[in-house]
Formats: C-alpha cells, sequence, structure tokens
C-alpha cells in the first residue's frame, strides 16, 4: 500500500491528487525562474540554511518561493521508495516514513537539512559506514537547469552527467525538485553501547571491527578519552532498561561518559544530536540546569542555535565583547572533513596540538559499491572517517590591530585544517568557509568534470560557478 502527503501536517493524499498538485507548483516556479531576467542572480527561497558561510546580505538577489516544495509527495512501502520534494526537511521527511517502519537510508543529524540540500551538498550520518551519503541511494530527480530546463536525471540516460555531478555541486548545476530516494526498515528502538577507548589508535581499530552493526559513530573527548557507539535496532528495550530522552534536561553527548549501554526510540535516536546541535547548545548556557529550565524545549533545536550564530556573525558581537574585555578575538573553526580510515590518529593527534578543540565527532563512511562521484574524488571500497568540529578558537593573544588587519591571521586554524587535510589524503566538505585558491580548488574538486556539465546545463552561466559560490561568497 502507498500513500502520499505533501506539506508537514497535512492529511494524506491519494498518489494522484499528491502528483498533481507538485507537477503545479513546480510549472509555477519553472515559469517564475524563466520570467527572472538574464544577468539578474535568483536564489531559491529557504526557510532554513545549515551552511556556515555568512556573508554580507545581498539585495540584488530574485528569491522565488519554495514553500509549496517543501513535503513528501509518496511513500511506497512496497518498493521501499519515496518521492520527495526537494526542499522537504529531513525532519518531515522522517516524520512521513516512520508510520510505513521504513527510514531513508542516511538521515543527516539535524533537523532542518533538506533532502535537495544533503544530496547537493552532502550529508553524512551514522549509517554512512553501510550506506554511503544521501546521493548514493537516489534513484532520480528532477532538475531545474540554470537554463531553465526541467530534466529528469538518473543514473543512466540522457542526463546521466547531471546525476553523477550533481553530489557536492551546491545548487551550481541546478535545484533538485523532486527526489526518488531508496528507504531501509526500521524497528521501534536503537540499543547503544558506549565503547570507551584511552587512545586513537584503539578507538581507529574499533571502528572497523563494529562495521557489522546498524549504527556506527564515534566522539572525542580529549586525546585520551574516546568513544566508538554502537547501534542496533531492537523491537523492545533490555528487560528493566529504562527508554532515554535526550530533548529534556538531560543532554545525549554526556551520556556517552555515564551509560556504557542507552535505548530510545528510533525517531529520538535519529534525532539525538539535534536538541543540543551536538554539544554546541553549550556556548548558549543551554546545557547549565537554571538555564536550560528556562529556555523552551521548542526552541531546543540546531535551526535556533544556528541562527543566533549567524546574527553573532553578522556583527561581529562576541568578538567586540572580547576586544572590549582584553581578550584575543576568536577564529570560528566549523569543518566536516573526511581522512581515510587508517590516518586517523595522525590527524587527532595534530588536530589536538594546533587547534585544539573538543569534543570532536567521528562517523565512519565508505561507498557503497563501484560508483564514483565526479565531484567528490572518494576512492571504493576505502574506509573512511568523516571527523567533525565546530567551535572557535583564540587569534593570536597580543596581535597588533596591524597583524589583525591581515586577513590569514584570522583563518590560520582553518587554512591549517585544510593543508593538513590534504597532507593526509583526505577530502574537505564545502559547507563551510573554504580558504583554498581557485587553482588548488579546482585540483581538489575536479574541475575539469565540473566544467564539461557546468557548460551543458549552464551554457549562459546564470548562476555562479562552485568556486565562486563556496570560496567567493557568492
Amino acid at each position: 500500500m502507498s500513500t502520499a502527503q505533501i506539506g508537514a501536517g497535512t492529511p494524506p493524499e491519494t498518489r494522484s491528487a499528491a502528483r498533481r498538485r507538485h507537477d503545479g507548483v513546480v510549472a509555477g516556479l519553472v515559469k517564475a525562474y524563466r520570467e527572472v531576467p538574464a544577468g539578474t542572480r535568483v536564489r531559491l527561497g529557504k526557510r532554513t540554511s545549515n551552511l556556515f558561510r555568512f556573508g554580507a546580505p545581498t539585495t540584488e538577489v530574485v528569491h522565488l518561493d519554495t514553500a509549496g516544495l517543501a513535503g513528501v509527495i509518496e511513500v511506497d512501502r512496497e518498493s521501499r521508495t519515496a518521492d520527495v520534494q526537494g526542499m522537504c526537511t529531513y525532519e518531515d521527511l522522517v516524520a512521513a516514513t516512520l508510520p510505513h517502519g521504513l527510514m531513508p537510508l542516511v538521515v543527516p543529524q539535524l533537523k532542518t537539512i533538506t533532502l535537495g540540500g544533503a544530496v547537493t551538498g552532502l550529508g553524512i550520518e551514522s549509517t554512512s559506514f553501510r550506506h554511503g551519503l544521501p546521493h548514493e541511494s537516489v534513484l532520480e530527480m528532477d532538475v531545474l537547469t540554470p537554463a531553465g530546463e526541467l530534466v529528469t536525471a538518473a543514473a543512466t540516460g540522457e542526463h546521466a552527467d547531471l546525476y553523477a555531478a550533481f553530489a557536492n555541486s551546491y545548487g551550481t548545476l541546478g535545484y533538485a525538485l523532486r527526489i526518488r530516494i531508496e528507504l531501509q526498515p526500521v524497528k521501534k528502538y536503537v540499543r547503544l553501547t558506549h565503547h570507551r577507548f584511552r587512545t586513537a589508535e584503539e578507538a581507529t581499530e574499533a571502528l572497523g571491527r563494529f562495521a557489522d552493526q546498524d549504527f556506527l559513530d564515534g566522539t572525542v573527548f580529549s586525546p585520551t578519552e574516546h568513544y566508538v557507539s554502537v547501534g542496533e535496532f531492537v523491537d523492545e528495550p533490555l528487560p528493566g532498561a529504562r527508554v532515554s530522552d535526550y530533548t529534556g534536561m538531560d543532554v545525549f553527548y554526556r551520556s556517552l561518559q555515564t551509560r556504557p549501554v542507552d535505548h530510545l526510540t528510533t525517531h529520538d535516536y535519529l534525532w539525538r544530536w539535534d536538541t543540543d546541535w551536538f554539544w554546541c547548545s553549550r556556548a548558549f548556557g543551554v546545557q547549565v540546569p537554571a538555564v536550560r529550565r528556562l529556555w523552551p524545549k521548542r526552541y531546543r533545536r540546531s535551526d535556533v542555535y544556528r541562527r543566533l550564530v549567524a546574527l553573532d556573525q553578522r556583527y561581529q558581537a562576541s568578538n567586540t565583547v572580547r576586544r572590549r574585555l582584553g581578550q584575543p578575538e576568536e577564529e570560528m573553526v566549523i569543518q566536516d572533513v573526511e581522512i581515510p580510515t587508517g590516518r586517523l590518529p595522525e590527524f587527532l593527534a595534530e588536530f589536538h596540538e594546533h587547534v585544539g578543540i573538543t569534543p570532536v565527532w567521528l562517523c565512519p563512511l565508505q561507498l557503497r559499491g563501484e560508483r564514483t562521484w565526479p565531484l567528490y574524488p572518494m576512492e571504493p571500497h576505502t574506509p573512511y572517517v568523516n571527523v567533525g568540529f565546530w567551535s572557535s578558537v583564540p587569534i593570536t593573544r597580543g596581535a597588533t590591530e596591524e597583524e589583525l588587519a591581515d586577513p590569514t591571521i584570522r583563518t590560520k586554524h582553518n587554512r591549517f585544517v585544510e593543508d593538513l587535510v590534504a597532507r593526509l589524503d583526505g577530502h574537505k566538505s564545502l559547507y563551510s568557509t573554504v580558504h583554498y585558491d581557485e587553482a588548488e580548488f579546482w585540483e581538489r574538486y575536479n574541475g575539469a568534470a565540473y566544467r564539461a556539465v557546468k557548460e551543458r546545463y549552464d551554457p549562459e552561466g546564470r548562476v555562479p560557478d562552485l568556486y565562486t559560490k563556496v570560496g567567493g561568497g557568492a
């Protein structure tokens, strides 16, 4: 049996009615896009963003209304697939699939990441060691190209080049309006076991040893405190075990240190990191019990914290306060990088010494099969570990005004990370700041393959290219 739903909270519709409604919204969007004068910059209007590139706001952009493209068209239980609109958040997607006993193969950690965003900008979570990245479970997608054409791209066929290059293109090759994805069956609960290790070498070995489980990730609290968290679908908790809820006073990442075995509902497991934005809610005092009691529960979520960070970066409020208190300004170091698993201990050793952010998230991943993706060149059958770190680091204490005027001093930790990743044959996600020069960028992200697809689907250059968008603030 199949069901369809467009928009969070709307009643189920018949498949044909849902499809007709979707097609009507798409027709209106395509028409609006084609009516925008040539030379005018265009963006799809989104309620939320999970990017960490805070350029100056610009008014010379036309924002197209995508409110009607934020739902699930159909969940097909028999084929284990879903047709999903591109602006649908994973929060709404999971709400539509779980009642069918299904979930996407990879559910990124934060509720307001959209399916289209995860496919064009990459996403990852604790099933990525089994199922790769979100774009690898895409069966086909309808894409509005920069030239104003609506095409259906799949692994084979006329637009296979667009399908292959879409991952890591960040909207510069078009916008996904409908995406058909594979789903996987789930059980009601997830049993978690947190294994503690003293050294990075021991934790790295464990990431390979537990690769037959349903979920796998890790957390590094210090150079001598590492946890590998193993998740398993179960029908019921162990006898006498409590089912944890980390949307209240308890903070999930702290439980790793105190609860060797834990149980969550599958829904709460998928969103275990969102309530406190991993551990980043501590910057707002939300992990202080007195503050947490007063902070409304509905506002304990990643999109709220991200908006606060965006305001701070726009007005440089935190650094202004630090200067007035005689403290060094701080550089935001918010990055996710992929490191070959065998070189993870090297990365962590240098990262602890030169950057020093803790905690750090570890998420093992591997491509699903033989297929590779040209704009994010990972090797098949090669295990990697995503290392995520999201905080700020003091700029050199005692720097003069002249030294602070040099932009390199404000980006030295991010540049160190980029150099370290390159030395270890890794890759860097592009959702945050990028400091490569243009030649190095295109060398790392397959400029030749990108340009061939860009020229086909954006021959007039209506949308900025990838380097301009992620490196030049477009």
